[in-house]
């Protein structure tokens, strides 16, 4: 195998985010945004810092907007990608975006909607020193919450003797679990047909494991995946409380609660309890107080309202009190009720 370090990359960003609406029905899920910037602005940040600057991502559900992001970007990303008509499956999309990589090359694979401090140098070292065709990242959760991911099971060596899709708590062997995050020899491609829908934990690790193996490394730091509104709300909280770190605005410590925002300005009578993040431009009135929500860019709330427990997508105008409200862009909200903005 070549080399002893990783230029390139590439991202899954595909993925229509179904479980995410509706904040997804306008924004792509690489673009659902933490703190003000999108997750997947954090990830190029995660690659440029180990100096890879070479990224192909596949594209499809609202592909424009990310196109469109990145294609001039000031992160030093150089910014290449593919549009799929149709969706392929993880494996699948990577095989088409095989001739940016080179025979014999080593390379990693993301999906666009983890965030995560994850060592990424630590994984590659790892990859490189087993020599195997595949290294996967694993992560060590609490028992209670395997039936949600797919297990892996290892040998002493670190190399994976069985997966486990969403086992049960009773019949999980192990408490690690799949990350998405990939290291890849330029082999992997002879594992992946052409103009196939494939899937790496259905079709190509399953084979991989029969007949080469499978190498992991273990993620201690900070990783999730933004795939539901649950997990979403979540993220949030976890950067408050200091868990995971990117850069972002200061966080703004007030009597009963903190909070961060873009440019948005803030009235004297406005009352934050928890942890809140406000996007660029919003218009706020009087009187308002916010709880434990995220609010997007461009969102107006009216006198006297308290929002509680919600994530508000852009251009949204809030007229009356909301509680564990979820909104999608461009809705006007009112006496419980929401509609499109003409």
């Amino acid at each position: 195998m070549a080399g002893n370090s990783i230029k390139k990359a590439m991202v899954m960003a595909a993925g229509v985010g179904s479980r995410l609406e509706p904040l997804t029905l306008s924004v792509p899920k690489p673009l659902i945004t933490v703190a003000n910037r999108p997750v997947m602005d954090i990830l190029f940040e995660n690659l440029k810092k180990i100096n890879i600057t070479d990224v192909i991502c596949n594209t499809y559900y609202l592909a424009e907007q990310i196109i469109d992001r990145y294609s001039n970007n000031n992160i030093g990303i150089n910014f290449n990608y593919i549009k799929e008509d149709n969706l392929s499956g993880t494996a699948g999309g990577l095989k088409k975006c095989q001739d940016f990589f080179s025979p014999g090359e080593n390379f990693i694979v993301l999906s666009a909607d983890g965030l995560t401090n994850a060592d990424l140098a630590k994984g590659i070292e790892a990859h490189i020193k087993s020599g195997a065709i595949a290294t996967i990242g694993i992560k060590k959760i609490p028992h209670s919450e395997v039936s949600h991911f797919g297990v892996v099971v290892t040998d002493d060596r670190g190399f994976i003797k069985e997966f486990q899709e969403k086992p049960s708590i009773e019949e999980a062997k192990s408490n690690y679990i799949n990350t998405g995050i990939y290291i890849f020899n330029y082999e992997i491609f002879n594992y992946i047909p052409e103009n196939t829908f494939y899937d790496f934990a259905k079709n190509v690790f399953p084979e991989l494991l029969s007949k080469k193996g499978i190498n992991t490394f273990e993620i201690g730091e900070y990783w999730t995946d933004i795939g539901t509104i649950a997990q979403y709300k979540q993220s949030v909280k976890d950067l408050f409380n200091g868990q995971c770190s990117f850069n972002h605005s200061q966080i703004i410590r007030t009597e009963r609660g903190r909070y961060l925002k873009g440019n948005t300005e803030i009235p004297k009578s406005t009352t934050f309890i928890g942890e809140s993040t406000l996007g660029n431009n919003c218009k706020l009135g009087k009187n308002i107080t916010i709880i434990d929500s995220i609010i997007w860019n461009d969102v107006e709330i009216a006198d006297n309202v308290t929002i509680k427990n919600s994530a508000i997508a852009s251009g949204c105008k809030i007229y009356s009190d909301a509680d564990n409200l979820i909104l999608g862009a461009n809705q006007i909200f009112s006496n419980n009720k929401s509609e499109i903005k003409a």
